[in-house]
C-alpha cells in the first residue's frame, strides 16, 4: 500500500512540474500587420510599449514580441522594464498562455510594430484551429518600481509607481489618462 501511494504521489507531482514547464525559447520571427499593444506608464515620465503576436509554432502556441520604453524616460525608472515585463503574461482568449514576458526583444520606440524582428517561445498550449482570430490580451500588473520614502508617505521621500494602461513607449502612443483616439499608432490595444 505504502508503495502504491509513494507511486501516486511521485506521478501526481511530476505531473505537476510539467504543467508549470516554462517558457521554452523558439527563435525570432517577425510580427504581422497588426500585433497586440499593451504597456503602462509610470508615476514619473517615461512609459513601456508591448508587442506580441500568437502563432502556430510546431503545434504549439507561440508568442513573439518586443518591447520598448520611453526615450524621455525617467531615470528614477530606466531599466525598470525588465523587472515589469518579468511579472507579466499574455492571454489568448481569456486562458493564460504564456506568464513572464522577459523573453521580449527590445527595440526603440516606433508608432508600429508591424514587421519588426521579435523574439519568440512556444508554450505547453497545443494550437487549436480557429487561434489566429480569437483575442489576444497582454497583462502587466500595477507594481511600484522605485521606493525610497523615507518611513512614512508623509515623511518625504519617492514612491513611483508603474500603471498598466495601453502602450505608453512612444509621444504619440495612447496614454491612459488622455483621450484615446487620433494618436496614429499601429496595432491594436488589449482589452
Amino acid at each position: 500500500m505504502k508503495s502504491t501511494l509513494a507511486k501516486l504521489f511521485a506521478a501526481t507531482c511530476l505531473t505537476g512540474l510539467v504543467a508549470c514547464t516554462p517558457n521554452v525559447p523558439a527563435g525570432r520571427a517577425t510580427l504581422g500587420p497588426d500585433p497586440t499593444l499593451g504597456g503602462g506608464t509610470f508615476t514619473s515620465p517615461g512609459g513601456i510599449t508591448v508587442a506580441v503576436d500568437a502563432r502556430n509554432i510546431g503545434g504549439r502556441t507561440g508568442i513573439c514580441g518586443v518591447w520598448a520604453e520611453s526615450a524621455s524616460q525617467s531615470v528614477m525608472t530606466r531599466n525598470s522594464g525588465p523587472k515589469i515585463l518579468d511579472s507579466g503574461g499574455v492571454s489568448l482568449n481569456g486562458e493564460g498562455v504564456a506568464q513572464g514576458l522577459g523573453f521580449l526583444r527590445k527595440v526603440e520606440p516606433a508608432t508600429s510594430y508591424a514587421g519588426l524582428e521579435a523574439n519568440c517561445i512556444t508554450t505547453d498550449r497545443a494550437w487549436r484551429v480557429g487561434d489566429e482570430a480569437r483575442a489576444l490580451k497582454i497583462h502587466l500588473p500595477r507594481q511600484i518600481v522605485r521606493n525610497e520614502l523615507d518611513g512614512d508617505l508623509d515623511g518625504g521621500g519617492i514612491l513611483i509607481w508603474f500603471r498598466p494602461g495601453g502602450p505608453s513607449a512612444h509621444p504619440s502612443d495612447k496614454k491612459p489618462w488622455t483621450h484615446l483616439n487620433g494618436t496614429g499608432v499601429s496595432g491594436h490595444l488589449s482589452e
